[in-house]
């Protein structure tokens, strides 16, 4: 336990600086994020010859929703937060305590970076905190909040870990300050503008989840863990929910417009399907043209991947299929079972795309699903064309169910390339060119883009009434709740 006189001194020392800038001190931090009350600090006295009353980070463990957690919050009113060799000694000390525990990590950071002071000695503090992050990857879940800079060196380690939490305003990502950036490039940037949400959020794809206060970020980071096991050795908890898992949801037999080429909204489908139409998105306002959200199904978490029709039609492009393939063996090393919703016409053409990796992006989930164990429910809502719908979880990856909506089209590719492919040397004969060719699409759609043809081959194992998603997709699961094998499978490197 904390010695109350001592936490009491040094709170009162940290608002007099944190508190004008519209920031909490490390332990309001801390009591923010854990049940209350449940906080038991460890190292309180291990401190250095600069900060003998107290170093710049507090550790220790508590709860949240009764479960362990361990914390650890750095305090940027002592030497800017820097990282010295106490403050890294106290860190990785806690990071072990986690991993034999087998509980969460949640690190709260506001860094300065580096303590020059120290010279290279905090450089080595911050190589051992990264190789700490890699060898806690994929065996016990972790979790960075950014509340004020996290400069350099600093970076790393939240890149490392499995989510990251920004607020708005306050906390900033970059390796190199504005400073510097002005010096080598002559770029006037603000810190926000650098590193803050719009550029890690919304571009970059660094940050998972951006908050406006300090207050919902811890809320948000509450909410996160009650979707996740305390460990690979885990499931994760069981909620009761008073949601029918025998409801149907007939609106959804309607849903998809008539045109095969206007849009929905995916997320629609997903908020009706699931439990109490709650769902908690990943990376939301980053790669927008796939959802990546966790949600429950008769009180148990999963893993949504799902194209969105609304983005870019839901193809695949480098940013999309790299999101989703994160998620999906994040969701694999933790044991949550995956829903994938499938609704794809391809990957997104054009040289930048191709000069950008695509090849290999695109790989990356494919790799993600194959490598997979956990239980695997697919849905084709509509179009499911070429390498796309191989790539978003086909039965030849491994998919442990599939099932298609009538509205589906499984095919090597939409009608209009098709006929143009197929039947060029007749298109290039006619005297009436696009009437024939809106007879020849016409009956390539009659024949292909439906799923009879792979309900026939037995590539899909049904073709199913919209309305009856949920409960179909939780009797599927339910099938498969044995099939999780728990233990360390593999790290979630940040693709």
């Amino acid at each position: 336990m904390s010695d109350e006189n001592v936490v009491e001194r040094r709170n009162k020392r940290a608002a007099k600086v944190q508190h004008p800038k519209g920031k909490l001190t490390a332990y309001e931090r801390i009591n923010l994020l854990l049940d209350e009350d449940s906080f038991n600090e460890i190292d309180q006295n291990v401190t250095s010859i600069e900060n003998p009353d107290g170093e710049a980070v507090i550790t220790g463990s508590g709860t949240v929703h009764g479960r362990p957690v361990y914390v650890y919050s750095e305090d940027f009113s002592v030497m800017g937060g820097s990282l010295g060799e106490v403050v890294a000694k106290k860190i990785l000390k806690i990071m072990d305590k986690a991993l034999e525990a087998r509980a969460p990590i949640i690190g709260i950071k506001d860094s300065g970076g580096a303590r020059i002071q120290e010279g290279i000695s905090s450089l080595y503090g911050y190589a051992q905190i990264f190789k700490k992050n890699v060898q806690s990857s994929g065996k016990i879940p972790q979790i960075s909040v950014i509340v004020g800079p996290s400069a350099g060196g600093a970076v790393y380690s939240p890149a490392l870990t499995d989510f990251i939490f920004q607020v708005q305003n306050i906390g900033q990502l970059y390796v190199t300050g504005p400073a510097v950036v002005k010096t080598v490039t002559g770029e006037d940037v603000s810190f926000e503008e650098l590193g803050g949400v719009e550029a890690h959020g919304t571009k970059s794809g660094v940050t998972h989840q951006v908050c406006e206060t300090e207050e919902q970020v811890f809320e948000e980071v509450r909410y996160l863990l009650s979707f996740l096991p305390q460990s690979s050795f885990q499931k994760p908890p069981v909620f009761i929910t008073e949601d029918d898992s025998k409801r149907l949801v007939e609106s959804l037999d309607s849903f998809i417009p008539n045109n095969r080429n206007l849009p929905y909204d995916m997320e629609k489908i997903i908020i009706d399907i699931v439990d109490d139409g709650e769902h908690y998105p990943i990376q939301g306002n980053y790669a927008t043209n796939i959802i990546t959200t966790f949600a429950r199904l008769n009180g148990n978490t999963v893993g949504i991947v799902a194209n969105q029709p609304l983005e870019l039609a839901g193809v695949l492009d480098i940013n999309a299929s790299e999101k989703a393939a994160r998620f999906v063996r994040f969701c694999d090393a933790f044991n949550i079972p995956l829903l994938t919703l499938v609704d794809v016409p391809g990957f997104l053409p054009g040289v930048e795309q191709e000069h950008g990796g695509i090849i290999r992006s695109g790989a990356k989930l494919l790799y993600a699903y194959s490598e997979a164990t956990v239980p695997r429910v697919c849905v084709v809502i509509r179009k499911a064309y070429g390498g796309a719908y191989i790539v978003m979880d086909s039965i030849g990856l491994g998919a442990d169910k599939l099932y298609a909506w009538p509205s589906g089209e499984i095919a090597v590719m939409g009608a209009e390339g098709a006929v143009d492919i197929i039947n060029r040397k007749d298109l290039a004969k006619s005297e009436k060119k696009d009437q024939l060719k809106a007879k020849l699409v016409a009956e390539y759609n009659e024949k292909f883009s439906n799923p009879k043809i792979a309900a026939n081959l037995g590539l899909i194992d049904n073709i199913i009434k919209p309305s009856e998603t949920r409960k179909i997709i939780i009797d599927s699961f339910n099938e498969l709740v044995n099939k999780v094998e728990l233990g360390d499978k593999h790290g979630n490197i940040p693709l």
